[in-house]
């Protein structure tokens, strides 16, 4: 199945470009068009062809109140424009806002945008499902932009004071929950407005359990993330301190009977286990969506490597265990540890899960595009 998604390098467009890569008959038929694709005549006609599905996230929210509202029916026409000339008449999905009924520049540019698509598929009899979306957080989010929810993760990653509406509230959804209820949607052939809801919960109660989030982490105590709303909230702030946080170093205790440091410190449990590698060996190569994973190398020289996902940047951490650190990896980010000692590897493993074969969370991918499992 074909599937386009418009505003790929945004939030909502990256994490359901992960979402689809992990899915049989949607992974190998994703164009991803970011916002230089999609303005491109000819790109964005040659994604369109043949599509099955499009997933329409662009949109415009910051900036002023004309472009806003004309900017938002404008990427509307122009995609429709362009299925009017492809001949296409796919599944579309429109990223749309609850602020579409705010009565203000933006809400009306986001409501004008819903009527052009609603009008697209009457004329071509094809379905189209209009999805509502309250506040939307999730990982790798941009600050300062459109979210109180990232504004804090990096205000408290940086050190720097939160600046807090106290009677506000939000209504928050992960972003891989709306991936998940996309998939659903077309899966079911759903159509017409399709309203997500969230958590409510106030903006001072968020910032509350970020803080305590963060300071207990960096008290090298991981939080109780049984709560899986709590787990999000954890891993987006985790991936505001990534990768300034790390390697992070274990106090080492000493005396004439040996050496002591506390490797795992939390609020809930979870799974540690201890692995060896052989010289010259790659353990890893893959990610998880959720699962909080540790790695601490407790003996011998090793190379750790991570890369976000659709990202060329690789980061590589030098350990060893003559000086115990710690790397947690941040989700959506493929990782690999490689023993580049002349001695065997020793490895402690935790993750804040007991592992669970009927859903592992852990899904193949290369660091190094020549890297072999």
């Amino acid at each position: 199945m074909k599937t386009v998604i418009t505003g790929a390098a945004g939030l909502l467009g990256w994490h359901l470009r992960c979402h689809l890569s992990t899915l049989d008959g949607w992974k190998d038929g994703v164009v991803a068009l970011d916002r230089e694709g999609f303005n491109d005549d000819a790109t964005l006609k040659q994604a369109l062809q043949g599509a099955d599905v499009v997933v329409h996230c662009a949109g415009i929210n910051r900036a002023e109140e004309k472009e806003q509202e004309e900017g938002n029916i404008a990427l509307a026409q122009r995609l429709t424009d362009a299925l009017a000339e492809t001949g296409g008449s796919p599944h579309l999905v429109y990223s749309n806002s609850t602020h579409k009924t705010a009565g203000n520049a933006y809400g009306r540019g986001k409501a004008g945008a819903d009527a052009i698509f609603r009008a697209w598929s009457e004329g071509c009899s094809a379905r189209y499902t209009e999805l509502v979306l309250p506040h939307v957080f999730g990982e790798c989010g941009r600050p300062f932009y459109n979210s109180a929810v990232f504004t804090f993760c990096h205000q408290i990653a940086n050190g720097e004071p939160l600046s807090i509406n106290g009677s506000g509230k939000l209504e928050l959804i992960h972003t891989q929950d709306i991936c998940a209820r996309i998939v659903d949607a077309v899966g079911r052939g759903e159509t017409g407005e399709l309203r997500l809801k969230g958590r409510h919960i106030p903006v001072a109660e968020v910032a509350g359990k970020l803080i305590a989030m963060h300071d207990s982490y960096t008290s090298n105590v991981i939080p109780d993330l049984r709560d899986r709303f709590e787990l999000q909230l954890f891993n987006t702030l985790r991936s505001f301190m990534y990768p300034d946080f790390y390697p992070s170093e274990l106090t080492l205790h000493t005396d004439d009977r040996g050496s002591l440091f506390e490797a795992v410190k939390t609020d809930n449990g979870g799974q540690a286990f201890l692995s060896t590698t052989k010289p010259g060996i790659t353990r890893g190569n893959h990610f998880h969506f959720e699962k909080v994973e540790r790695f601490l190398v407790i003996r011998g020289e090793a190379v750790i490597r991570l890369r976000r996902l659709f990202d060329d940047e690789v980061k590589e951490f030098r350990v060893s265990g003559d000086k115990p650190v710690y790397i947690d990896m941040p989700a959506l980010h493929t990782h690999s540890i490689t023993n580049v000692g002349e001695d065997e590897l020793m490895t402690l493993f935790w993750s804040h899960e007991i592992f669970d074969p009927e859903a592992p969370d852990t899904y193949f991918l290369p660091v190094l595009q020549d890297q072999e499992n």
